[in-house]
């Protein structure tokens, strides 16, 4: 018998990359896309690399019929709005395209939608109201259609929200009681592959599931605090002291990842992050299990299963450090290069005359230097330029030292050791990039 062909679409994300290699071990033709993939995520030649997002309806529709598609997972969702993230486009826009170019394929096609557990009623972000609206235009569609609202889903891999819970686990640190009391259904990443998997060999003429959706999560109550204490219980710190973050520290951390959001980055806390924390995750998975016979995982078989690896550790450790890594180098660039240029630059070119280089070099090379200096500084801030920028830093920093060894050798006994400090700032940003990638 010929294995269904799944098209999974956000083959890169946490879900989507599980989905991907778990259901070509179940025996199916899956094609993995993405916008984007890492050289170590392409593990197939159905590992494609597409804009999908800019796709029109006939670019769909042929890409089902090329790939003779059975099944379409449609695993893509962005947080929130920013540069490079709309999440009307994302949410609504194409999946209106989508649902078009599977009527009008001609082809027997199931759509599974990854949405989001909770009352519409509750929506009060726009992440939230534009994944209730994709629901509605697919209930209304007339396609085979299953939605899926998956709990807070736990996987070996770490991204976004997992790998915060992960962080705080590592660190005696708690968020604010209202948020650490929010219910909180988890689901192992496992239990949404085994549904599809449930789905992709169903006839597409079954009634019993020609349109559904289905909450899937654990169906015991519990809350966030419950969640960390399980990820503790792994990382073996439950026995620490812990201190609890306040508020308005939780609510600051949300408006700085709001601004680290402008320049590219995208850390787990954002303003929307925090409004849906707040708003717990809930659901009733009964009808998913009725049907399906899948009996989820409960918190001890998805988190307790092996105790925390010394990857796991550093990884955990790492998480929280690494926005302050970048913070504070972008912070060092572009402090020293202002310093120099604006508030002390007669000492700064003063070191060069003292050395008794050329007056005519003494203005542009201070000046150079310290323009250079804020133009690294810029660079790290922003996500898309932040490998070349740590580069360049390493570079100049390296620089500094073998040019002040040659023409200003006395520099390295000057009593505040300045470039003695060079070296483990040059450490600092080779850190920054090797943790760079977030997947």
């Amino acid at each position: 018998m010929t294995p269904k062909t799944i098209l999974v679409l956000g083959a890169s994300g946490l879900i989507g990359r599980f989905v991907t290699d778990d259901l070509r071990s179940r025996g199916f033709r899956v094609v993995g896309m993405a916008r984007n993939l890492s050289p170590a995520q392409t593990m197939s030649a159905l590992d494609l690399e597409l804009p999908i997002l800019s796709l029109d309806v006939t670019a769909l529709k042929r890409l089902l019929s090329e790939h003779s598609v059975d099944v379409v997972v449609n695993c893509l969702g962005v947080l929130q709005d920013g540069p490079g993230s709309d999440t009307g486009a994302v949410h609504c826009d194409f999946v209106a395209r989508l649902l078009q170019a599977v009527a009008d394929s001609g082809r027997a096609v199931r759509l599974v939608h990854i949405s989001i557990p909770g009352a519409a009623e509750a929506d009060r972000t726009a992440f939230a109201t534009t994944k209730r609206e994709a629901e509605r235009l697919i209930a209304v569609s007339g396609i085979p259609y299953a939605i899926l609202r998956p709990g807070f889903v736990v996987a070996r891999s770490a991204y976004g929200g997992s790998a915060m819970l992960r962080a705080l686990a590592a660190f005696p640190l708690d968020l604010p009681e209202k948020e650490m009391t929010a219910p909180f259904q988890l689901l192992a990443v496992e239990d949404i592959s085994a549904t599809i998997a449930w789905l992709a060999v169903r006839d597409i003429d079954d009634a019993a599931v020609k349109a559904v959706t289905w909450d899937l999560m654990q169906a015991e109550s519990i809350t966030m605090a419950g969640v960390i204490k399980q990820f503790r219980h792994a990382f073996g710190t439950a026995g620490w002291p812990r201190i609890a973050m306040p508020s308005v520290l939780l609510d600051l951390s949300a408006k700085i990842g709001d601004l680290a959001s402008y320049l590219g980055w995208m850390p787990p806390m954002r303003s929307t992050a925090i409004t849906e924390l707040r708003r717990g995750v809930r659901g009733d998975p009964s009808a998913w299990i009725a049907a399906t016979g899948i009996a989820p995982k409960t918190l001890a078989e998805t988190i307790g299963r092996h105790p925390a690896t010394i990857q796991d550790k550093w990884f955990a450790r790492l998480f929280l450090v690494k926005a302050l890594i970048f913070a504070s180098l972008v912070a060092f660039w572009v402090v020293s290069g202002f310093i120099a240029l604006f508030v002390s630059y007669r000492a700064a070119a003063g070191i060069l005359t003292a050395h008794n280089f050329p007056p005519a070099l003494v203005d542009p090379i201070t000046i150079g230097t310290s323009l250079m200096d804020m133009s690294i500084g810029v660079l790290i801030a922003f996500r898309r330029t932040a490998a070349a920028g740590l580069v360049a830093g390493i570079v100049a920093s390296l620089g500094y030292m073998f040019g002040a060894a040659i023409l200003t050798p006395d520099l390295w006994i000057e009593p505040l050791g300045a470039l003695v400090k060079t070296g483990p700032a040059i450490v600092l940003m080779l850190v920054g990039l090797l943790i760079l990638d977030n997947r």
